[in-house]
C-alpha cells in the first residue's frame, strides 16, 4: 500500500514480537479478523424498556450487560470470529443503553472530571461545546504512532484542559474552529478514512470526552452498515468513572496521555486539579483489563524529575505490558511563549533530559523504542 513508501517502520512494527503481543486484540480487529468491539456491543441485548428506566436502574443495566459484553469479548479473543459483523441486531443492546445514558449525561454534564453540570442544550460546558460535536479536521494522519499509520484521525474542538503550551489551541480553546456534524456524518467520515486505509479511527482533538454521545451514536450507524473499523481513543484521560464506563466496551485501543507526574505540575500548566489521581484511575482501569494500550509521555524541559521519572515509575508498576511512547515533540507554544509565568518552560526539551528519560524507561523494563 502506499502508506509504506511514508512509514516504512509501519509495515516491520509487526516483526516486533513484543507489539503483536500487546496489541493483538487491535491487529485482529485491524485485519478485520475480529469485530470491533461496538459490534459485541450493538449484539449484547438489553431490555426494550430501557429509555424508560430512571438514572440508577439503567446504570444498574449497563452493569449487568457489561459483564455478557465481558464473556463475549473474552471469546472472541481466544477464538475470532467476524462474522459477529453481519448478524442482526436486536432491538436494544449495551450499545443503546449507552448511547441514552451519554445523551442524558448532556443535560447535566459529568463526563469529565470537571464535573461542571452543563446543561449543554442551553449553554456551553467547561469544555466549551454545547450538545452538537463539531470536528476540525479529518485525515489519514501518518505521524502517529508506527502500529497506528496510516490513522483516521478525527479531530474534535473543544477541550476539558487549559494547556499553556497546547499546540492544536487554535482548536482545542476555540471551538467556533469547526464544522458541525451529525453522527450520521461522523460514521460516513469513518467509512471514508477506512476505505482509503485507515488502520484504526482515532478519536482525537482538542480533547474527544465532550463528544462521548455523538461517537456512540455513530458507531450504532457503523453496526447497522455492518462496517467494521478499530476505534482508538486518543485522550488526556481526564474522565469520570461512569464517562470511562461508556467507552470501555467499544473502544479496541487506548492512545492516553499520562502528563504529569504530580498534581502541582498539572495544575499549574493545564488547569487540572486532582490529575494524578484521576489518570492513574482510568489507567488502573483499562490495563486491569487487559485492553491493548499505548501510553504517551510527553517529556517537559525541567520536568524530568517532578513528572517523567513519577510516571515512568507509575507505568512500570501498574501497567507493565502497556507500550510506551516517551515524546521529545514539547514546543514552546501557545502562551508559554509569550506570557513570562511560563518562562521555565519556553525553551525545548535538551537532549541530556530526553536521554535521562530513556535510560530511566530502561532501567524500569519498558516497552518503548519500537513506536516511539
Amino acid at each position: 500500500m502506499a502508506w509504506t513508501l511514508y512509514r516504512p517502520d509501519a509495515a516491520t512494527i509487526w516483526e516486533d514480537a513484543a507489539v503483536r503481543k500487546r496489541l493483538g486484540w487491535y491487529y485482529a480487529v485491524m485485519k478485520n479478523k475480529a469485530p470491533a468491539k461496538f459490534h459485541i456491543a450493538a449484539r449484547v441485548e438489553a431490555p426494550a424498556d430501557y429509555a424508560s428506566m430512571d438514572g440508577a436502574e439503567l446504570w444498574k443495566v449497563h452493569e449487568e450487560l457489561g459483564r455478557a459484553f465481558d464473556e463475549e469479548w473474552l471469546r472472541q479473543k481466544e477464538r475470532p470470529d467476524a462474522s459477529v459483523v453481519e448478524r442482526r441486531l436486536p432491538r436494544a443492546s449495551l450499545l443503546d443503553v449507552k448511547i441514552e445514558l451519554a445523551r442524558r449525561q448532556l443535560r447535566r454534564c459529568n463526563l469529565c472530571e470537571r464535573r461542571c453540570g452543563a446543561d449543554r442544550s442551553r449553554g456551553k460546558g467547561a469544555c466549551l461545546l454545547r450538545d452538537r460535536p463539531t470536528v476540525a479536521s479529518f485525515f489519514l494522519h501518518m505521524g502517529e504512532e508506527a502500529p497506528l499509520v496510516p490513522s483516521g484521525t478525527v479531530f474534535f474542538t473543544g477541550c476539558n484542559f487549559r494547556c499553556a503550551f497546547c499546540q492544536n489551541w487554535d482548536i482545542s480553546q476555540r471551538p467556533e474552529n469547526g464544522a458541525e456534524v451529525t453522527p450520521r456524518q461522523l460514521a460516513l467520515i469513518q467509512i471514508k478514512l477506512r476505505s482509503e486505509g485507515a488502520r484504526n479511527i482515532n478519536w482525537v482533538g482538542g480533547e474527544p470526552t465532550p463528544d462521548i454521545p455523538f461517537i456512540l451514536e455513530s458507531l450504532r450507524e457503523l453496526a447497522a452498515r455492518r462496517f467494521n473499523a478499530p476505534q482508538l481513543w486518543n485522550s488526556n484521560m481526564y474522565l469520570t468513572q461512569e464517562g470511562l464506563s461508556l467507552i470501555l466496551h467499544v473502544m479496541d485501543i487506548w492512545l492516553p496521555d499520562f502528563k504529569y507526574g504530580n498534581d502541582a505540575c498539572a495544575l499549574r500548566y493545564s488547569v487540572a486539579p486532582r490529575y494524578v489521581g484521576v489518570v492513574s484511575r482510568n489507567l488502573s482501569a483499562i490495563c486491569r483489563r487487559g485492553e491493548d494500550v499505548i501510553i504517551r509521555h510527553l517529556v517537559l524541559p525541567g520536568h524530568v524529575d517532578c513528572c517523567t521519572r513519577p510516571v515512568l515509575r507509575w507505568i512500570a508498576e501498574n501497567c507493565p505490558k502497556a507500550l510506551v511512547n516517551i515524546m521529545d515533540q514539547y514546543h514552546p507554544d501557545y502562551l508559554v511563549s509569550t506570557m513570562a509565568k511560563y518562562a521555565d518552560i519556553n525553551r525545548p526539551v535538551s537532549e541530556k533530559e530526553m536521554r535521562e528519560a530513556y535510560s530511566y524507561a530502561d532501567e524500569l523494563g519498558l516497552i518503548w523504542r519500537p513506536v516511539s
